[in-house]
């Protein structure tokens, strides 16, 4: 069985997953236009959406810590876990009912995860040097999310101030522009 967010996870996560396995090692102490974050420091902080977003589809707690995640193998586990992730959302159970924690509808959640993994697979992407275009439903998505969510995200710090797009930019460069990443970053 599949529901809407998975079939979006489903879509989205074939892309990140080009990205992260495109990635040499010797690119891992990178700039990201995650400022605080290298390559390495946001693969991990991706791995780890995908690990806990598919625990929260399941209804259990999310655990992040500081497990190196990125050992032998990692781009492999990193494929395989955004496979789980796709099925712990397919089961409509996953979107029932509001997350504890943060108190939002389960689909929401799902939104938040699908937003994290198209974004971030974006920004490493762009760090590496890597072609990289979203889903057009993902686009979409994180456009709805932001009408509804943008003013209390960037309250609680989940994404920056939004930045001015460039006249003509794309969707997904304007959904950019709206969580506060400019669409033309590079690293140099």
């Amino acid at each position: 069985m599949a529901t809407k967010t998975s079939e979006l996870l489903a879509e989205a996560a074939p892309r990140a997953v080009a990205v992260v396995r495109a990635i040499r090692d010797d690119q891992l102490d990178l700039p990201t236009p995650c400022a605080d974050y290298s390559v390495r420091d946001l693969l991990h902080h991706l791995y780890q959406v995908v690990v806990n977003f598919k625990e929260l589809a399941a209804k259990r707690p999310a655990k992040w810590d500081k497990t190196d995640l990125l050992t032998d193998g990692w781009r492999d586990r990193f494929a395989a876990e955004t496979e789980r992730l796709i099925e712990a959302w397919a089961d409509p159970a996953a979107l029932e009912g509001v997350s504890p924690r943060v108190g939002l509808p389960r689909e929401t959640v799902g939104e938040m995860g699908l937003i994290d993994l198209t974004v971030h697979a974006w920004d490493l992407a762009r760090a590496t040097g890597q072609p990289f275009e979203a889903a057009p439903d993902a686009t979409a998505v994180a456009h709805a999310f932001m009408d509804r969510m943008g003013d209390t995200g960037q309250r609680m710090g989940a994404f920056a101030a939004p930045v001015d797009a460039p006249p003509n930019s794309s969707p997904f460069d304007r959904a950019l522009a709206r969580l506060g990443r400019h669409p033309a970053w590079s690293p140099h």
